[in-house]
């Protein structure tokens, strides 16, 4: 029998007989890989373990640390949870079973409606599935074939997915046991690989997604390679729904979304003192690179958007109306206005660059099912920069942005990673002004020393763009901040500026945001301190609690002092236990509390309780005040 030359990833060869099969390979190369390999890839082509090689090929072993061997568990592991269900509920009829990003679901057509219960016996029966290391077995079948077996087991909605594949289609099919499945695959070669995995919820979906099909039953679960992985995440997302920033809005009496404004998004006078702060520290930090503010209207015309392309690209998500007879658009973006505020007066390449930062109000429509707290929201303010300058400027202003955006970062302890995001489909402008303006992001961040990984086609549809990711306080990632190049909106509004040969040049320019959306950047911040913000974005800062009404003029007096420097500062005067007063200032999670007793009193000091560290003694007056506007100042 002749061989066939297999090249691994390290580029060693190794030559085996043709029609071995992968995991013949996997086991040759190494015991311990015949054992965790889940899938190959056989000339960059996902393949089944049971399949054969045949010919010379490249070969790389997928193993369960990678995402695409998470990928794989993920995907047996929908198979076995129907495989459990049909053992259970024999009616039921199968309609797809993915993994997702973060596990898999099922959806499932039953005159049974699946309750919490249903999923600790599915899982007790999922749990025998893996114990009997069931093997995955691929099968290939012409398209009739196909339609006849899933036919006879009145399995419609496979009828219909295998009816909307081509005519002259091989349709494949993984059986295990007793069940068999329509699926493209590949799969873990046996149900023993799925080591830990959990059914999470229950939901409706319409079948293929469209509201005019039938109503399923989605069930929800995840798979990870070990149990201390699962037990990780579950950890994880149990503490992020600790955090939930909708459910600590509320608590801490921030903000609301209400019936009256789905997705526009109401601040309390708590939740503006943090916006208000951020606002603040936002214009601190533009002011010492370089930035000008600006304020562009809400309502802008229909030829504006045109010359944009908003109009042509985006129209879906804006809100129009009409004023006299014409044509007017809520702006869903800030740039535009920015151009026009530009083209005012004349530019020399002595101003260049021009740093126009604006915190503008704009406007999108999102679908009601999108909708999400402060994460997702129909109305927000961007703290937007536009900057104008010549392409020999490209890399050091991208640089500058780059340095402001580690500095605010690094203010709230967010971590982050870069992504370039390049052309997508429905881009503007020509191939070569993409590759130019590409090249100059790589060539300002790799000149900057900082990583990144590419995202192909995500791209804004005017330019390619650097997005930040954030990794909060329990490693999850939020994507904030973003730097976006641009060489075709300057076209399109025919910017210019009189260049050092006396010519009119059109310049470069820079879209750019650090928090992306203040109300998004809220959310995050929330989630991030779990409620508890460091003291200089506090809604309160300080609580005086005098413990009777004989220590109110010693407190009220303090209060006042605080007031008048600054501080936000509540002085709790009721006629309650002090116990009481201190537990209610651990809830709403205010940085100090200030206990005043009659030592306090007679000594001039106060006794100081720190959020999470409970009492750190007495201390004077003046002292406490000086080491808190400190902590304020220095954005601890």
């Amino acid at each position: 029998m002749a061989n066939v030359k297999v090249t691994l990833k390290d580029g060693s060869v190794k030559e085996v007989a043709a029609g071995t099969t992968l995991l013949e390979v996997a086991k040759g190369l190494s015991q311990k890989l015949g054992k965790q390999a889940l899938l190959a890839v056989v000339d960059g082509v996902n393949k089944d373990l049971t399949d054969k090689l045949e010919h010379d090929a490249s070969v790389e072993f997928v193993v369960p640390e990678s995402s695409e061997g998470l990928h794989a568990i993920r995907h047996t592991a929908a198979h076995i949870m129907a495989q459990a269900i049909q053992h259970l509920f024999p009616d039921t009829k199968f309609a797809i079973g993915p993994a997702i990003a973060n596990g898999f679901y099922y959806d499932l057509d039953s005159e049974h409606v699946f309750v919490p219960e249903d999923l600790i016996a599915i899982e007790k029966e999922m749990a025998k599935i893996v114990k009997a290391n069931l093997p995955l077995v691929r099968s290939e079948l012409p398209r009739s074939e196909a339609l006849k077996m899933f036919a006879d087991k009145d399995e419609k909605y496979k009828v219909e997915l295998i009816n909307d594949l081509p005519e002259d289609a091989v349709i494949s099919t993984y059986t295990q046991g007793d069940f068999t499945d329509l699926c493209a695959g590949p799969h873990c070669p046996s149900t023993g690989r799925v080591k830990a995995f959990k059914l999470q919820s229950i939901a409706g979906a319409y079948w293929r997604g469209d509201e005019k099909n039938k109503m399923l039953q989605r069930i929800y679960g995840t798979a990870f390679p070990s149990k201390e992985e699962l037990d990780a995440y579950l950890h994880m997302l149990e503490e992020a729904a600790r955090r939930d920033h909708r459910k600590l809005g509320k608590e801490l009496d921030l903000f609301s979304i209400m019936e009256e404004g789905p997705g526009f998004p109401f601040f309390h006078p708590n939740g503006m003192v943090i916006r208000n702060e951020l606002i603040n520290y936002w214009r601190e930090v533009h002011r010492r690179y370089g930035y000008q503010e600006i304020k562009t209207p809400m309502i802008l015309s229909r030829k504006l958007w045109e010359t944009s392309g908003h109009w042509d690209h985006y129209r879906e998500n804006m809100y129009v109306t009409e004023i006299d007879n014409e044509d007017y658009a809520i702006k869903p973006m800030n740039c535009p206005g920015g151009m026009l505020v530009y083209k005012t007066h004349p530019h020399s390449y002595r101003e260049l660059p021009i740093r126009a930062g604006e915190l503008g109000l704009v406007h999108r429509h999102e679908l009601s099912g999108a909708l999400h707290g402060l994460f997702r929201v129909r109305c927000f303010t961007q703290d937007d920069a536009h900057i104008f300058m010549m392409p020999s400027q490209i890399k050091d202003e991208i640089q500058n942005v780059i340095r402001l955006f580690d500095e605010v970062y690094a203010t709230f302890g967010l971590k982050y990673h870069a992504e370039l995001s390049t052309r997508p489909e429905d881009s503007m402008g020509d191939a070569e002004t993409w590759e130019t303006t590409t090249n100059a992001l790589k060539s300002a961040m790799e000149d900057f020393g900082l990583d990144y990984v590419i995202n192909e086609g995500d791209g804004a549809f005017y330019g390619p763009k650097i997005d930040f990711h954030l990794t909060d306080s329990i490693g999850r990632t939020w994507q904030c901040g973003t730097i976006q190049l641009d060489m075709l909106l300057p076209e399109k509004f025919d910017l210019t500026y009189t260049g050092e040969d006396g010519l009119k040049h059109r310049p470069v320019m820079i879209h750019r945001v650090v928090y992306g959306s203040i109300e998004r950047f809220i959310g995050i911040l929330i989630e991030n301190y779990a409620g508890a913000f460091p003291a200089w974005l506090a809604p309160c800062q300080v609580r005086v609690m005098p413990i009777t009404d004989k220590h109110y003029e010693y407190a009220k007096k303090l209060s006042d002092e605080m007031f008048k420097l600054g501080l936000r500062v509540y002085l709790d005067d009721r006629n309650e236990k002090i116990g009481y007063k201190i537990r209610e200032a651990q809830l709403q999670k205010v940085p100090y509390m200030l206990v005043i007793g009659d030592k306090e009193v007679e000594d001039g000091t106060v006794a100081v309780r720190r959020r999470g560290e409970g009492d750190i003694g007495a201390m004077k007056q003046e002292d406490f005040i000086a080491m808190l506007q400190e902590e304020i100042a220095d954005k601890k």
